[in-house]
């Protein structure tokens, strides 16, 4: 059985509107998936979005952090950036961030990269 906490449940519940999205367990977080596609992770309680060289900028423009971890005491950083607070309390802002990020993902799949 998998538990899935209240911050996680709240991230679903604002994309509810965005179509079949759902949260597996994975590395100590949560992927969150749209038709089987990975385009959001959560970690430590924080909700990171992918994205690409096309959609990078709009993060870094607003100084979201890109997520990053130690690996053999190095650090390796990922292709999803922190979404913004404000779209952690507005569906239709987080649906809106949402869809860039299913949209990073499925560009990324279409290149061969995860």
């Amino acid at each position: 059985m998998t538990i899935i906490d209240g911050f996680v449940l709240h991230v679903l519940d604002l994309l509810s509107d965005f179509g079949h999205v759902t949260a597996k367990p994975m590395f100590g977080g949560h992927g969150i998936y749209r038709d089987g596609i990975i385009f959001a992770i959560i970690v430590k309680g924080s909700l990171y979005l992918k994205a690409d060289n096309i959609s990078r900028s709009r993060f870094t423009e607003k100084g979201l952090t890109r997520f990053s971890y130690l690996r053999e005491g190095k650090e390796c950083a990922m292709s999803y950036y922190l979404a913004p607070e404000e779209a952690l309390e507005d569906e239709e802002l987080l649906c809106d961030w949402a869809r860039e990020a299913f949209a990073a993902a499925l560009r990324s799949r279409k290149q061969g990269r995860a």
